[in-house]
């Protein structure tokens, strides 16, 4: 059985096995405004570049996902050695299958979308894969919504790309019908909570890591103020030789009517910490990952870290990587005239073996399934005497 789901590049166009994009990439731009009010380039250097849960959420679900072994079969038989699997083993020169899937799950997690190009010959199977960035691409509707084309801008530069040749992966979106929404938008009051937060405690340090007081000037007799001269003097010392990190814990001189009051920390400034902790939980929330992965105090929803991981992996990590390895095997199988799958092989992730154990037990000791049941059951394909 063919399937033309795709529509291929005239006939007698040159080959030319490289990016389409590759003439663009050398310039910079500030990509294209999304569908909020926070684009995604900015949002992406204040969640991801300028925050450590924002990255380490975004690091830990796409190398977990694209580190998964992935298995290749149709309903007849499994796949040890297909076109598919070559493509994705190696899908460019730069880049192994992790690589690659690395980056695409990490475009969906900061922006909603992932866009995967591929790199035609005159026929058959794709001679590479590449990951586009989603701040550069928009979708080109046509007038029954459909997309007709992929424009892909940088700078003053554009490609246009025909709808077949890329593979656009989005997240769930309640508003929008072309573009998803990503978790580190809906994480983005909790990241700017966080990053103020970091910002106040670093200036604290600047400060000597102590609050500040107050200087008292009495004079003489008691009374009085400080003249124009005084004060500006008195402040350009304090300036210069009591503030900043490298005066921290020099002693302060204070000459006579002068008297030094320390004010300690308001309810407020210690409450900081309790704040900035509980904006950490709440990324993670967006993102889907456990607190306790991340290393956040407080958290006690799970009994233990192997608790918490194999929770991480079963919520987020394996429906991830099922839903974009599924829409990939749908797109390349127009190219290879053959309809595969491609899904995670659960049995060869640690984090789940308990519990595939226990399955694999269950199943085998169920005297009342057939072993063409048993093998649905368990995922395999089934054999050929059971046809």
């Amino acid at each position: 059985m063919v399937f033309n789901l795709l529509r291929k590049p005239e006939a007698g166009a040159a080959e030319a096995k490289a990016s389409a994009t590759g003439r663009v990439i050398a310039w910079g731009g500030a990509g294209r405004v999304a569908w909020s009010p926070r684009d995604t380039v900015s949002l992406t250097k204040t969640g991801f570049q300028g925050n450590p849960v924002g990255y380490r959420a975004v690091k830990l679900i796409a190398e977990a996902a694209a580190a998964l072994p992935v298995l290749c079969q149709d309903a007849e038989r499994r796949y040890e050695v297909h076109p598919v699997l070559s493509l994705l083993s190696r899908p460019n020169a730069a880049q192994g299958q992790a690589e690659l899937l690395e980056a695409l799950f990490a475009q969906l997690m900061l922006s909603g979308n992932g866009y995967v190009e591929a790199v035609m010959p005159d026929v058959g199977m794709p001679g590479e894969l590449h990951v586009l960035r989603s701040d550069r691409m928009s979708l080109v509707p046509g007038a029954d919504g459909w997309p007709i084309a992929y424009d892909y801008t940088v700078g003053s530069k554009k490609h246009r790309f025909a709808p077949d040749l890329i593979c656009h992966i989005k997240g769930f979106h309640p508003q929008d019908d072309h573009y998803g929404l990503a978790p580190l938008q809906a994480a983005a009051t909790a990241i700017d909570v966080h990053n103020a937060a970091s910002r106040w405690s670093k200036a604290l340090l600047d400060n000597a890591a102590r609050p500040s007081g107050a200087i008292v000037y009495r004079g003489a007799d008691g009374g009085g103020a400080m003249s124009q001269d005084q004060f500006q003097r008195l402040q350009d010392e304090m300036e210069m030789h009591h503030t900043g990190a490298r005066n921290a814990g020099r002693p302060m001189l204070l000459e006579g009517g002068l008297d030094w009051k320390p004010m300690g920390f308001s309810p407020s400034d210690m409450e900081f910490q309790k704040t900035k902790e509980a904006a950490a939980r709440e990324i993670a929330l967006a993102f889907g990952v456990p607190p306790m992965l991340l290393g956040i105090p407080g958290d006690a929803t799970y009994a233990n870290y192997a608790e918490a991981n194999r929770a991480f992996y079963r919520l987020t990590v394996l429906p991830l990587a099922q839903k974009v390895l599924a829409q990939l095997a749908f797109w390349l199988s127009g190219f290879s005239g053959e309809m595969v799958m491609l899904r995670p092989d659960l049995d060869q992730v640690p984090a789940l073996a308990t519990e595939r154990d226990a399955q694999w037990r269950r199943v085998a000791e169920a005297d009342f399934l057939t072993q063409a049941e048993k093998r649905a059951m368990l995922g395999l394909p089934k054999l050929a005497e059971d046809e």
